[in-house]
């Protein structure tokens, strides 16, 4: 579909209005403050013929061209996508989710993702997740890899989220973090709720929210003061590690979103340095089912760097 393109001249009473916040009050196209920012960061939008910030102050007379392209409505089509399986059965699967893929369809991410892949290799999978969530238990972030159970019946998938919400299903990460001061074991029992400076991240200092609950163990230090710890969880909130770390003054190497620019830059990873290691749950028929994911090529390197004495600092 080609974009749309919109232009506007701003009049001398906008003089000094955010960019963003001028767009978003525009009728067309009818899109929120954060909307308009995604199509800046995308280079959709050009004021006088520059790439400017969100916060860019207008002047009179200063022209603006928008070459608007609508978003796509997700869809369900399977597609051909390649994964990896750590256990299945005609009821369930543990798959070893890459970094980088999307667990499911939603506005900002149309296909491309593993259920796009699960459909592909499966055929179908169980109804009750969701319109576009189906066969979907539970997610992990999509710059984070490893092991994601998924439900091919509304039988086990009804099965697992029961274990889910007793937190009885064994959930293992691992993480490269950056705190030198860090216990070598601990425990965050916190809030979680938006944090009200930056919405697209949470914080454990709010006045409500839902708890939040993370367990830790340093397992190596290295000598530039970063650490591989293990994390398991009680409950499993969005970012939880990822907020409880950055808390803690031990951000994760590579979080742009939680470690600011200082663990972002590192050249050791290019994404948040967390793994999803272990899942552990009852089947079923009773049994216990158990699977690892193996470090993926990046984690492994960043790891490897580490103990050879490199800096994870650019």
């Amino acid at each position: 579909m080609q974009p749309t393109e919109f232009s506007f001249i701003v009049d001398p009473e906008d003089e000094h209005t955010r960019l963003d916040v001028y767009l978003a009050e525009q009728e067309d196209p009818p899109l929120t403050r954060s909307q308009v920012r995604k199509c800046l960061d995308r280079g959709d939008i050009l004021v006088n013929g520059q790439l400017v910030k969100s916060g860019y102050n207008l002047r009179a007379d200063d022209l603006i061209v928008w070459a608007y392209q609508p978003p796509r409505e997700p869809s369900l089509e399977a597609q051909n996508i390649p994964i990896d399986f750590l256990f299945e059965d005609e009821h369930l699967a543990i798959v070893d989710k890459p970094a980088g893929l999307v667990v499911h369809p939603s506005p900002g991410h149309p296909d491309a993702t593993l259920v796009n892949a699960l459909l592909y290799h499966f055929g179908g999978l169980a109804s009750v997740g969701g319109e576009l969530r189906p066969g979907i238990v539970h997610r992990i972030d999509k710059d984070t890899s490893g092991a994601l159970v998924v439900s091919k019946t509304d039988r086990a998938h009804h099965h697992l989220a029961e274990q889910f919400r007793a937190h009885t299903i064994e959930r293992i990460y691992h993480a490269l973090v950056f705190g030198p001061g860090l216990p070598d074991a601990g425990r965050f029992d916190t809030l979680h709720g938006r944090d009200p400076h930056e919405r697209k991240r949470f914080s454990p200092n709010v006045p409500t929210g839902r708890r939040a609950v993370t367990h830790y163990e340093v397992l190596e230090r290295f000598y530039s003061g970063a650490s591989l710890v293990k994390c398991w969880l009680e409950t499993g909130r969005t970012h939880q590690i990822r907020m409880h770390f950055m808390h803690a003054n031990a951000p994760l190497l590579g979080d742009a979103l939680y470690g600011g620019p200082r663990t972002a830059q590192s050249p050791l990873i290019t994404r948040q340095a967390l793994h999803a290691f272990v899942i552990g749950f009852e089947h079923l028929d009773g049994t216990r089912i158990r699977r690892e994911a193996p470090y993926p090529p990046d984690f492994a390197h960043a790891l490897e760097a580490l103990r050879a004495g490199k800096d994870w600092r650019p």
